[in-house]
């Protein structure tokens, strides 16, 4: 059976979908510290760059380094090499730049509609996956997606800078 717009949706539901204009919140704890770098970044980016280009690269930037450390530690139990950890946390940094500023882009360049907002979304999630952030997925308030991006980024440095034995360090001995 072949579904029509109007089996799926009603003309309301579908009038207000093309009138959809979406609303950032930025109210975790970091976006307001990163808000003046991302907004200088966006400055420096050419107009003929698509924002989907800036979506999709950010995803295989994401993609490829996570690869890369597990190709190194398939099961998490070898030591990868520091500079994974490093590239781990320099792509997770690309990537969250460009997701902060994808949606800059296409209001800069007049191309923003809902189209790409639902592709930013997809890729978000299929990033997720990839950074095992599934927790960024729930609504903390002030501790929100990027506050996790940041955790892992400074994660990875610090096991980059330590090894991987650090998170084994007992920290407060009399809770164990």
């Amino acid at each position: 059976m072949i579904f029509s717009s109007s089996d799926i949706m009603t003309p309301l539901q579908l009038k207000k979908l093309s009138e959809h204009k979406y609303n950032s919140c930025g109210n975790t704890l970091l976006d307001p510290l990163l808000q003046p770098f991302w907004n200088w970044l966006v400055t420096k980016l050419p107009l003929w760059l698509a924002p989907n280009l800036m979506t999709i690269s950010g995803l295989i930037i994401t993609i490829v380094t996570t690869l890369i450390l597990v190709y190194y530690s398939p099961d998490a139990q070898q030591e990868p090499p520091s500079w994974a950890f490093l590239l781990c946390a320099a792509g997770l940094f690309v990537y969250q730049s460009l997701d902060a500023c994808d949606g800059k882009q296409a209001r800069r360049t007049g191309s923003s509609s809902p189209l790409g907002e639902l592709f930013d979304h997809g890729c978000d999630s299929i990033s997720t996956v990839f950074v095992s952030l599934g927790i960024c997925s729930l609504r903390f308030g002030k501790f929100d997606v990027t506050e996790c991006q940041c955790t892992i980024i400074i994660a990875h440095v610090i096991s980059a800078v330590f090894g991987t034995n650090v998170w084994l360090t007992k920290v407060l001995t009399f809770l164990s």
